[in-house]
């Protein structure tokens, strides 16, 4: 397995660095059963790929064995987000066929923590993931690591996400705060809803803590039950 150096360019707070401590131990309570897990988002912009690789940065430092793949072969924003300085393959690569996939996964500077970046955009992504390929793929994983995290694209806008959706055991929404409205969020919630993952939560992201005060009756009244 070759070995890569990720540097993330957001310097984690105090209080964001207990965030994903807390996103961490909410998934755990979540259950064991629960290991393939995607995050999503509504539209794009809303964090959700620096939610899930700092989740899976988290997880990995409980001691678990933990893999980053990043599904969202539209639009991935991680070799770039990340500043990875060499050519790298990817998920793409691995379903078309093009390679196996111990030449797709890497090894990364966090201890316990590989990854598989998205690879070049391909014209038919939803088709990729619907293979087989991908669902024996995941199979296989689940035999090697205690949390499989998966990025994939935003659900309002492609149907990419609801296919992952059926390999994994759970899912969580990345919801940046006064960015997208109450409907477009509940139309991507009632799609997930549409096939076995369960919804295990959802992060509001994005907010502005000068008026954090404002948000616990906001996030209720907008997203809670």
């Amino acid at each position: 397995m070759t070995a890569i150096n990720i540097e993330r360019k957001e310097n984690l707070d105090y209080k964001s660095n207990e965030a994903y401590k807390s996103l961490r131990t909410n998934i755990q309570l979540c259950g064991s059963d629960i290991k393939v897990i995607m995050i999503t988002s509504t539209a794009p912009n809303e964090g959700k790929s620096m939610v899930s690789f700092n989740l899976a940065v988290s997880l990995s430092e409980t001691g678990k064995k933990v893999i980053f793949i990043d599904a969202d072969l539209r639009k991935s924003v991680m070799v770039g987000q990340y500043m990875i300085n060499m050519s790298v393959m990817g998920l793409t690569h691995f379903l078309s066929g093009i390679c196996k996939f111990e030449e797709v996964v890497y090894s990364t500077n966090y201890e316990n923590l590989d990854t598989v970046f998205a690879g070049p955009v391909e014209p038919n992504p939803a088709e990729l993931l619907s293979d087989i390929s991908f669902k024996h793929l995941i199979s296989t994983l689940r035999e090697t690591y205690d949390y499989i995290i998966i990025d994939t694209p935003p659900l309002g806008n492609v149907i990419d996400g609801a296919i992952v959706a059926q390999e994994c055991d759970g899912a969580v929404f990345v919801i940046a705060a006064k960015f997208v409205s109450h409907k477009f969020v509940k139309n991507a919630v009632a799609q997930l809803k549409k096939t076995d993952c369960k919804i295990l939560g959802a992060v509001l992201n994005k907010v502005d803590m000068s008026e954090n005060g404002n948000y616990g009756k906001y996030y209720g009244k907008k997203y809670g039950k």
